[in-house]
């Protein structure tokens, strides 16, 4: 008997990243839905990260986790409030590779590690971007930022900052 999960048509996933004093304490979080509501939700945290980390974690933990419910998947609709994750993905990243991991400017580009992973899995299968607003009352992308908000905070919690 296999592990995977039906999947409706219509996939969307949203992704969010939290960070406290960037670099800092910080949380990801994503969720996935299908027509018939929300079928998978998860977040986590690092002890020293920042935000562009933590919104580039939950883009990848969040298709890893789709690709393990839905190993044949037709194609899946991303929702991100972080612009650098969408135009990274979407725009930037060939440039990226063509210039062998060099921004425009010659410098190496960050979060390289991340931005590979997320491009292997985004290669998988059809998936299109899109970016939300955040704060602005879109039900799922509070969800996932109230996710990434306590992740952040249990970090926080289970990792305090010495104190001088």
């Amino acid at each position: 008997m296999s592990n995977e999960i039906k999947l409706e048509k219509c996939v969307s996933i949203y992704t969010d990243g939290s960070c406290s004093q960037n670099p800092g304490p910080g949380g990801w979080a994503f969720l996935i839905r299908d027509d018939s509501g929300i079928i998978f939700q998860k977040s986590g945290g690092e002890i020293y990260t920042t935000n562009n980390r933590m919104e580039l974690t939950a883009a990848v933990k969040a298709l890893s986790a789709f690709f393990r419910l839905n190993p044949r998947p037709e194609e899946a609709l991303v929702f991100t409030d972080s612009q650098y994750v969408k135009q990274g993905i979407t725009e930037w990243i060939q440039n990226w590779k063509y210039n062998k991991w060099r921004t425009s400017d010659k410098t190496p580009v960050k979060n390289r590690d991340l931005w590979e992973r997320l491009d292997k899995l985004a290669k998988k299968s059809s998936i299109t971007w899109e970016w939300v607003k955040g704060h602005n009352g879109n039900e799922y992308n509070e969800l996932c930022d109230t996710m990434a908000r306590n992740a952040t905070a249990a970090m926080k919690t289970a990792y305090p900052a010495p104190t001088s």
